[in-house]
């Protein structure tokens, strides 16, 4: 199975990346090994996940993110975005239609 991770999913990443360093010296890059280990998962996970505004999406284990993708091909899993739970649902679905 192939992950792409699309430009403004590591847009996400690294804004979340730049807010959790804020918050304490060495979270943002915690928040990053957690998020690409739940990306990982999707080489064998991919597809099971409930579909939300169109895209799959995974609930990160540790981090109140959510990974939205979409099975390009049965080989080819692609990552639209990484969006924070926290926020109003509709500016979530305005930005998953931006991309």
């Amino acid at each position: 199975m192939k992950i792409r991770i699309l430009s403004s999913a590591f847009n996400d990443l690294a804004q979340g990346r730049d807010f959790y360093e804020l918050q304490g010296e060495g979270l943002g890059s915690y928040f990053l090994d957690s998020l690409f280990s739940d990306i990982d998962s999707l080489v064998l996970y991919a597809g099971i996940h409930r579909k939300v505004f169109g895209f799959h999406r995974l609930l990160s284990k540790r981090f109140p993110h959510a990974i939205y993708y979409q099975m390009e091909t049965e080989n080819e899993v692609v990552v639209y975005r990484v969006l924070d739970c926290r926020q109003n649902p509709q500016k979530i679905q305005t930005k998953l239609r931006k991309t």
